[in-house]
């Protein structure tokens, strides 16, 4: 007969998984035990908080639910960062943990903790499974839940007992497709007269249009109307291909030179803007421009964002019938995109500088010299994600990773793990500061067993390095933010990979290209100046004079 975790791992190879990640305990052994008879691979990570984030990684870049496994109390409790990661992340994915027997209490309560109730403000839906006949109607309705929009976390909790309980075959669900609604003809009629009615309309590519099923009708719906667009952090590298109306990425909330051309704009037509990111600032009083906002779901009314109109429905299709309204009859933007070469050049400004440590905007250039279009960045969260996301340019949909949502630190390695898993023939890259590697460091000896081929770029300057930037800049005395490091390139070696270090700013493309075409797990220390922080974004931003007269 077959056990209820017997029962978990069919519905579990129902849905298509191929790998659940994570640091099972005792209370998992039985699903350990079905797993290891099924066709889906455990891959044992060393914390479990590197495990969701895997599984996240892989519904954000596939648009199906990871899943990752650990055992009850600290380890399903090690999976809320990752939980939240993936809950403001919108990325699908499914947590399963043990718990010990809810039929008997052998253990009174030694390591019970009430997860499901920790979990639900974190995750989409949260329960326990009390029975192995309710498993394949519970497991099915757990993926439908995580990839419905707005997509997210799901968890599961497995009791031992029910795990283990002996039952009859019970039938699995059958996956059935998800499809959106469409927007009303009526919304798109309203958006299509704004747009027209616009004299310098503006795209904005928010998070919720950056999910891998946009990517052909949105690169579309931008060709077919010509209008320039810009994107925040995490709808960068939604539109394929290096088009010429991209006038660059909102990484500040305001004051750098993109907004520019939000300034000069009079209509703003916002596609996928989620306010769980850090906002670019569209809205103004008297005078600002309009708003159209096209989602999936309605806007959250905030003070910083509060459209004219919405588009509700499956973006794709709202974006395409946008297109077949509007295809040919807007003109060229000429002025906004003359505009855009001035954004991109003074963005561009001192990319090649030699100094040593390297510069941010050094290291953006260089790291997209030894990057093929098709090449994946994942970041970690600091100081230089700004400047990836201010500098570094995207050909291919999902090419550069970060999270400003929760932004987290740790998750890069772990982010870049899954990206190589998922695309072994592809260059991957992760890059994180010191401090955030440092968090999930441990995830080296995974990706050396995995035998992952994947270059870790550690950004070293000894500090927490973005709250020791915005501790100057708010004019506290620099406490509290520094600490030692160990030898990178032997801590590298001593997990069985490859390390380098960088020793001129001539030093980094060779290096990094020696990295990849070597193989394998290879760690690259290099020492950052972050000194261009405040030159940059503070004083050469502060002291501007835009020049915005479009009229």
């Amino acid at each position: 007969m077959k056990k209820g975790s017997d029962l978990l791992v069919a519905a579990l190879e129902n849905e298509g998984v191929d790998r659940v990640f994570g640091v099972p305990g005792e209370e998992n052994l039985d699903v350990v035990e079905s797993l290891r008879k099924s066709k889906i691979e455990l891959v044992l990570t060393r914390h479990e908080q590197a495990a969701a984030f895997m599984a996240a990684t892989h519904g954000r870049l596939t648009g199906k639910p990871g899943v990752c496994i650990a055992t009850l109390g600290p380890g399903a409790l090690n999976f809320s960062t990752g939980a939240a990661y993936a809950h403001l992340g919108a990325m699908p994915m499914i947590l399963i943990t043990g718990q010990k027997a809810i039929m008997t209490a052998k253990q009174a309560r030694f390591q019970i903790v009430d997860v499901v109730a920790s979990m639900r403000p974190l995750t989409k839906m949260t329960r326990q499974i009390v029975s192995p006949a309710s498993i394949p109607s519970v497991v099915r309705d757990a993926f439908r839940v995580a990839m419905e929009e707005r997509p997210g976390p799901v968890h599961l909790e497995l009791p031992e007992d029910v795990a283990a309980e002996e039952i009859d075959d019970i039938p699995l669900i059958p996956v059935h497709p998800l499809d959106q609604p469409v927007a009303p003809a009526v919304a798109l009629d309203r958006a299509t007269q704004m747009i027209l009615a616009a004299k310098r309309p503006l795209v904005m590519i928010g998070a919720a249009g950056n999910r891998p099923r946009l990517v052909e009708p949105l690169s579309a719906f931008v060709r077919k109307i010509g209008v320039p667009f810009f994107n925040t952090q995490m709808g960068k590298g939604a539109v394929t291909g290096g088009s010429n109306l991209y006038l660059g990425t909102a990484a500040l909330s305001e004051g750098d030179y993109v907004h520019e051309a939000v300034a000069a704009a009079d209509l703003i037509i916002a596609v996928g803007h989620d306010t769980v990111e850090k906002p670019p600032f569209l809205m103004r009083s008297a005078g600002g421009p309009k708003v159209i906002h096209v989602g999936y779901q309605s806007a959250n009314v905030e003070q910083v964002y509060h459209p004219d109109a919405e588009v509700i429905g499956d973006i794709g299709a709202s974006v395409t019938a946008l297109g077949d309204r509007l295809g040919g009859k807007l003109p060229e933007q000429a002025k906004m995109l003359e505009l855009r070469q001035r954004i991109l050049a003074k963005i561009n400004d001192r990319a090649e500088e030699d100094r040593f440590p390297v510069t941010p905007q050094r290291l953006v250039h260089d790291v997209r010299a030894v990057m093929p279009e098709d090449g994946i960045v994942c970041l970690d969260n600091g100081m230089y994600k700004i400047w990836f996301a201010r500098n570094y340019r995207t050909h291919v949909a999902n090419t550069l990773l970060l999270d400003n949502a929760l932004a987290t630190m740790g998750a890069g390695l772990p982010s870049a793990m899954m990206a190589a898993m998922l695309h072994p023939r592809r260059r991957v890259m992760a890059v994180c500061g010191d401090g955030g590697f440092m968090m999930n460091s441990q995830e080296m000896e995974t990706a050396v067993r995995l035998g992952l081929d994947l270059v870790v770029l550690v950004l070293n300057d000894g500090a927490y390095g973005m709250i020791r930037w915005k501790q100057a800049v708010d004019k506290f005395p620099d406490y509290g933010m520094t600490f030692g490091n160990p030898d990178f390139v032997r801590y590298a070696e001593a997990y069985g990979a490859k390390g380098s270090r960088v020793t001129s700013a001539e030093a980094l493309v060779p290096t990094l290209e020696a990295a990849f075409k070597g193989g394998g797990v290879h760690l690259v220390d290099c020492p950052i100046d972050y000194s261009e922080n405040t030159r940059v974004l503070v004083e050469e931003l502060r002291n501007r004079v835009p020049d915005v007269d479009l009229a």
